[in-house]
């Protein structure tokens, strides 16, 4: 369905925020002479850092230990009148690696010269046609599960994980249904309000919202739905809603108007499900793809920049956007009992804030570096106390990169903490580093900076502002 309206109008003129369908719906098949084959290094995703539904896509191919197969190509997260750019910022190359394009909107002309709609993300692109297979987040993910899995190591393979799967054949009823009313009034309500122009919009969205998230916390009640939405075992269920959930308090809360309540202080089960998800590390996260791949700062800025523009006509120059530091931390840290059961791979059941009685207790001295708790403190912010972003690997430092998101970064130069970003003028200077209290004590800060330190060394991809 072609989409006429300019790029920063996001609403009809009811003042309703609609979302076209997709309009590229072809699919990846084994079947004998099928246009798609799975092949390895034939497709690529196009993708974004800031964009939910294209986080499916990058979450869903790490999950899957895809990189090796699928390429992933990031655009800028700054939305324009030519769509999505390639412009070396927030984990952009220059331009696109594949035929020099400058602009999304450039790809899909290349598929499609008489393309009229939105140049959305994510794209799963075949070079060997050149063409796009699909641009429907929930169809790509579905091809991920397992069209790729003969080229897997078995473990990998959806046939053999524990449960069936992402989408496991006995779940797939249940998934379905919690996916329609999640997408509705969850995935696609926090838009719904953040982009409606009228009152009447707002009011007939932000309460069906609030309601569903009110639902989920009451699923997540039962101990058949714990710790993830359908039990022991990830599946699909979780990968989309954590994508909108991971953005809530950050970015729609303030950005979005969407503040009848925050995840963090009104749903304590939906919390401990977000940060069970964070914090994993292990192989049930393949080695915590969730924290790795996600971008609260970016977030933050992405949002204000498509709201500044639906507001002002489409026009953000000499406007400027000032960054909510806030909420601190990002995301909340797992206390030690949480973290305990974590790693331990415990399937003890809980409710709110409190573990059943059946819960092995932790010593309070733990020297987990993720607790709230214990002699350390806590690790409250995602790259460390300072910093709550990537975007501090390119402050003041210079920094080799590779353009694979998730792959480690290498970057020299000593830490420069007596820096700041801002000066007394209000005015960002990249060569600067922004500073950071920690949400605990300020006798936390040493530990806080161990921590930042453990995260350099476990690498990030270098990804910054364009403020």
């Amino acid at each position: 369905m072609a989409d006429t309206r300019p790029i920063h109008k996001h609403e009809d003129d009811d003042g309703h925020f609609r979302r076209k369908d997709s309009v590229f719906r072809n699919w990846i098949s084994k079947e004998p002479g099928a246009r798609f084959a799975p092949e390895p290094h034939r497709y690529a995703i196009y993708a974004n850092l800031g964009c939910p539904w294209a986080h499916r896509a990058i979450l869903v191919r790490a999950l899957k230990s895809l990189d090796p197969f699928i390429q992933l190509i990031l655009t800028d997260v700054d939305l324009t009148e030519k769509g999505w750019l390639f412009t070396g910022r927030n984990g952009s190359p220059p331009h696109d690696p594949l035929y020099g394009f400058t602009a999304l909107k450039q790809l899909y002309l290349k598929a499609d010269p008489e393309y009229t709609g939105r140049y959305t993300v994510p794209v799963l692109w075949d070079k060997k046609t050149e063409t796009i297979v699909n641009n429907e987040s929930a169809e790509i993910i579905r091809m991920l599960y397992d069209s790729f899995d003969e080229f897997l190591e078995p473990d990998l393979r959806e046939l053999n994980k524990p449960g069936g799967g992402f989408y496991p054949p006995h779940l797939r009823k249940e998934i379905d249904s919690l996916n329609d009313w999640v997408y509705n009034t969850v995935n696609n309500g926090v838009y719904k309000c953040g982009l409606a122009t009228s009152q009447e919009a707002y009011d007939s969205n932000i309460y069906p919202l609030f309601k569903s998230l009110d639902r989920l916390e009451a699923h997540l009640a039962d101990p058949a739905h714990q710790p993830y939405l359908f039990g022991e075992q990830i599946t699909e269920a979780d990968i989309r809603l954590y994508t909108t959930l991971a953005r809530f308090d950050v970015a729609y809360h303030g950005i979005f108007q969407c503040n009848l309540k925050t995840i963090r202080h009104d749903y304590p089960r939906l919390s401990r499900w977000l940060r069970n998800l964070y914090w994993d590390e292990s192989e049930r996260t393949n080695g915590g793809v969730f924290k790795k791949l996600t971008f609260f700062e970016i977030y933050k800025y992405a949002y204000l920049h498509t709201k500044v523009r639906q507001l002002n006509g489409g026009n953000t120059g000499g406007i400027p956007l000032v960054i909510a530091r806030g909420p601190l931390p990002d995301i909340e840290p797992l206390t030690d009992e949480e973290e305990h059961e974590l790693i331990n791979g415990a399937t003890r059941r809980f409710t709110g804030l409190k573990i059943d009685s059946n819960a092995t207790p932790v010593s309070p001295s733990s020297h987990n570096p993720f607790s709230a708790q214990g002699e350390k403190g806590g690790m409250g912010v995602i790259f460390g106390a300072d910093i709550d972003s990537p975007a501090d690997e390119l402050a003041s430092k210079p920094t080799t990169t590779t353009t694979t998101v998730g792959s480690p970064s290498t970057t020299q130069g000593d830490e420069d903490d007596a820096s700041l970003g801002f000066d007394e003028n209000g005015e960002f200077h990249s060569n600067r580093v922004i500073k950071r209290r920690t949400t605990h004590s300020d006798e936390n800060a040493k530990w806080y900076k161990e921590a930042k330190k453990a995260e350099k060394k476990m690498g990030a991809p270098a990804v910054h502002l364009a403020l």
